[in-house]
């Protein structure tokens, strides 16, 4: 066992700790990048996001600005689609996310011994890119720090007693001194996503209504207290860009209805562009391609990339 140690409108948090609704052409008037050169996105987080980006092989090019490998085994994600398509300019992808992925070992334990946590992924770009070598010469003005974890640290302890509050909390703290990190070493844009509902992928489905139902409560409650989070570290760094993506809200619209949105039900799963779900646990192409649409057009706009 792991050791313990809603359809709506996407919203953009502002480095103020207001949380307002985002509106793409409001975004418009907010800062242009350069017209040369390529942008920078360094993502961290699980299989949610993760592409097996091996930084120590081919770096991000114009020939496959993911840089490694040549084509992801489980298939385009957000991150995929947001720099390859949803994008406004070249994009050079750095995908620290591993699949599995906790927030720190130290509190919850990862499944598979070879996940990078997040603590790893942040030293891992702080050992290499964060360096800023000539390879890649990004900048506070050119880059985009993406952050979405949390799914698997609570699929794995959602049924464990105690002060669940203060759990989240402690997680927290451990998450944004990394946050502090990227931020030292020149992070200034932001870009924040909560926790799915992954209390209604197929695999929660298996379990009872009453499982299903208190790690729903367990989400909401880190949801919360991540939006707070992300309020204070606003609130402290006032010269930084910060954007979040209410994906618990967004995953709910979609499931709620998911013939709207072209989906032949909320609970299978299998490859075909009509289900939701990849597998048990994760969506599949088609919603991860919905999904980066929404975080490239509604949340950053042309403001970042």
């Amino acid at each position: 066992m792991p050791r313990l140690s809603r359809l709506l409108a996407a919203t953009t948090l502002l480095a103020s700790g207001t949380l307002v609704h985002s509106h793409p052409a409001s975004q418009e008037v907010a800062r242009q990048l350069p017209a040369t050169g390529p942008n920078y996105r360094f993502s961290f987080g699980d299989s949610y996001s993760e592409t097996r980006f091996n930084p120590n092989g081919t770096l991000p090019n114009p020939a496959n600005p993911l840089g490694n490998p040549d084509a992801p085994p489980s298939g385009p994600n957000w991150v995929t689609y947001g720099t390859t398509k949803y994008n406004h300019s070249v994009v050079y992808t750095y995908n620290y996310a591993s699949n599995g992925a906790t927030i720190d070992d130290d509190l919850v334990e990862p499944s598979d011994p070879s996940s990078r946590t997040l603590t790893d992924q942040v030293n891992d770009f702080l050992a290499g890119a964060g360096k800023k070598p000539s390879a890649t010469p990004w900048t506070s003005e050119n880059s985009l720090f993406s952050i979405w974890i949390g799914m698997f640290d609570i699929e794995y302890t959602y049924f464990l007693s105690g002060n669940r509050d203060l759990f989240s909390d402690q997680l927290l703290d451990a998450e944004f001194p990394l946050v502090k990190k990227l931020y030292d070493a020149g992070a200034r844009n932001f870009l924040f996503n909560n926790v799915a509902p992954i209390n209604r992928t197929p695999r929660m489905l298996r379990q009872p209504s009453s499982a299903q139902a208190k790690q729903a409560e367990v989400i909401d409650g880190f949801n919360a207290r991540l939006s707070s989070w992300i309020r204070d570290f606003g609130s402290k760094h006032t010269d930084a860009k910060i954007f979040f993506f209410d994906a618990n809200a967004r995953f709910t619209s979609i499931l709620n209805n998911p013939k709207t949105y072209g989906f032949k039900d909320a609970k299978s799963y299998g490859s075909g562009d009509d289900f939701f779900w990849m597998n048990d646990f994760q969506p599949g192409s088609r919603a991860n391609d919905y999904i980066a649409q929404v975080v490239g057009k509604d949340v950053l706009g042309n403001t970042v990339w």
